[in-house]
């Protein structure tokens, strides 16, 4: 008979914890208006020339005529499979969320908005976040400089 087994009926249902909320500004990820989507605009940013090169990352960026300021991730050929490349990008994407696209950012105050792209080194993975979170603030600091064209 099927289904008549001991233990079919001692089975208990278990429930994992519940989940915790994610920490007060954590989590909250790059909205979709932040980001770069469409290649073209990739490109355009690529084409206006680079603006900082450290040892997590590579800034790309050019004026927009409206704001916000946006930015678009990429990974580095050089960081190998698809977990590591994703990782990669969703670290460079949050140190950006913290350092380009908040409230009290110099790149958010009144001026020219930006199209940014931020390409991840395979250093982005290894360094400690605050290492990359210094990349990303010296990328605010050279586009609060001076315009560009």
């Amino acid at each position: 008979m099927r289904g008549s087994s001991a233990t079919a009926g001692a089975r208990v249902a278990t429930s994992s914890p519940p989940a915790k909320p994610p920490p007060p500004g954590r989590g909250a990820g790059l909205k979709r208006r932040f980001r770069l989507r469409r290649r073209g605009d990739f490109q355009a940013a690529l084409g206006a020339g680079r603006i900082y090169a450290g040892r997590t990352l590579i800034a790309f960026a050019r004026p927009r005529t409206s704001p916000p300021t946006r930015v678009g991730v990429t990974v580095s050929r050089g960081v190998r499979g698809a977990v590591r490349r994703n990782r990669a990008r969703r670290r460079v994407r949050e140190a950006a969320r913290l350092r380009l696209l908040v409230d009290d950012s110099r790149v958010s105050q009144p001026g020219i908005p930006y199209d940014v792209v931020l390409i991840a080194r395979p250093a982005a993975l290894t360094v400690e976040f605050a290492g990359l979170l210094r990349d990303v603030e010296r990328v605010a600091g050279r586009l609060a400089e001076e315009p560009r064209s």
